[in-house]
């Protein structure tokens, strides 16, 4: 079965001239009459069919049936319009006023309806938006199909979802994934990367124009050809995989709940070798419960609670602080973006006026980090005391030790990440009882206490 063509149901249909429709069999061979089709498709998706609503006898069976009929309806478009949750799909039926057009004017009238719940107030289904009216047809038509089909039927569909909003098109994705696939199998083709499954993305197929081009730069067509290789096509072709991509990507950099942002990727590997080491010394290490994210600093932090805060996530932040970022971080707690007491700097824990990550380190414990990073010896070799020499205009260890590479020859150049990594994969560095140890394992712990805290239950 083939659909390029989406039917839309009609908010309004006269009753008898469906009814008669109905028994004289135009109405499923006159494709002028589809918008009617689909609300008498409608009425037997309620399980209330229209010879139940006109031969209804008495005003409670008649109107039991219109609930009902109203009931079944907005419990299933509920579950696949997250969109909104405050509607109600409501049938009525009543006479016709003699001021309404022809044939509306007399007899028996059914209407669709959409109640609003939250503002108390109902609207004609003709009057909501392309999309609902798109996705609640295509509810009633494809569950018609489901039932009908003699044995297992191919779906071919042709740019399902155009007029929905990326949202309502992953639920589209949802319905066909639970109601359909079951059933049947579906080919749809898409340029939306909403309507690509970025969780199965080896199920989609390229579908690209190939060109030769000559070497006087003449370009001939050779044929089209579906690849599954789909990360290999050209760029536009590959767009829709890619847009999909960074969609998943930006919906899963916060993979739980409660979410800490810090400066970047060395953050995290510093705070989670730390933590490893407290949670084996049956300390107090980070609640696991808290995902690290980078956010690149305080200027990105508002775009970042921004963006994601439709996700109802608990979110906090946890930066690095200079004399200059006073004004920003003064300006991301007023913003209120972040809760109260949620904007943590690391010179809250060092006893340092402007402090890094890497401050939480004990002078010697640091210099003992890079030296094992950069495989310093000799006459490279740092101590304490020439990582205090090499700036002394700031007290932050991580500038200091730029400084002291900057005049080292025959070393890779130095990195924020490279020694946090170094950390991790040693992390024997911070065991023993050794006095830098045991003061960086305070300072570490004092840190996730206040952290914790934090924590929405």
């Amino acid at each position: 079965m083939y659909f390029s063509v989406y039917d839309r149901m009609n908010a309004v249909v006269h009753l008898p001239t469906l009814n008669d429709r109905e028994s004289d069999g135009t109405l499923f061979t006159n494709d002028q009459l589809r918008g009617d089709r689909l609300f008498w498709e409608f009425l037997e998706y309620s399980g209330v069919s229209l010879k139940d609503i006109l031969g209804a006898t008495t005003f409670e069976s008649f109107n039991a049936r219109l609930q009902a009929a109203s009931n079944v309806l907005t419990e299933e478009i509920l579950e696949y319009w997250t969109q909104n949750q405050d509607i109600e799909v409501r049938v009525s039926v009543a006479e016709g006023r003699s001021g309404d057009p022809a044939p509306f004017n007399s007899g028996a009238v059914g209407r669709a309806r959409i109640y609003n719940q939250l503002h108390r107030a109902d609207t004609s289904f003709s009057e909501r938006s392309a999309g609902f009216t798109w996705f609640f047809s295509f509810l009633i038509k494809f569950d018609r199909v489901k039932k009908e089909a003699k044995g297992k039927v191919l779906l071919l569909l042709d740019e399902p979802g155009l007029t929905l909003h990326g949202l309502a098109q992953a639920d589209l994705l949802r319905y066909f994934s639970e109601k359909l696939s079951p059933y049947h199998q579906m080919i749809y083709s898409t340029h939306s990367p909403f309507m690509v499954p970025h969780e199965n993305l080896m199920a989609s197929r390229i579908v690209q124009d190939l060109v030769k081009v000559g070497d006087n730069g003449r370009r001939t067509p050779t044929g089209t050809q579906v690849r599954e290789d789909v990360l290999n096509a050209d760029r536009d072709s590959v767009f829709p995989l890619q847009g999909a991509l960074g969609y998943s990507l930006t919906q899963t950099l916060f993979v739980g709940k409660h979410t800490i942002l810090v400066e970047g990727p060395g953050d995290i590997l510093y705070l989670r070798a730390l933590s490893a080491e407290l949670a084996r010394r049956s300390r107090t290490g980070l609640d696991p419960s808290w995902v690290l994210c980078p956010a690149g600093g305080i200027d990105k932090i508002h775009s970042f609670v921004s963006l994601f805060g439709g996700n109802n996530l608990d979110v906090i932040a946890l930066s690095d602080y200079t004399k200059k970022d006073r004004n920003k971080l003064d300006a991301l707690k007023r913003s209120h973006i972040i809760k109260a007491g949620g904007v943590l700097t690391m010179a809250d824990f060092t006893a340092q006026e402007e402090a890094d990550v890497e401050d939480l380190f004990d002078a010697q414990l640091f210099c003992s980090i890079i030296n094992g990073t950069y495989q310093l010896s000799g006459g490279n070799e740092l101590d304490p005391a020439k990582l205090k020499a090499a700036d002394e205009s700031t007290e932050r260890q991580v500038k200091k030790a730029e400084a002291y590479f900057r005049v080292l020859h025959g070393v890779p150049e130095f990195d924020h990440f490279t020694p946090s990594a170094w950390l991790l994969a040693n992390p024997g560095v911070l065991s023993g009882d050794a006095p830098e140890v045991a003061s960086t394992l305070g300072r570490a712990e004092t840190l996730f206490k206040a952290l914790n805290a934090l924590r929405k239950s």
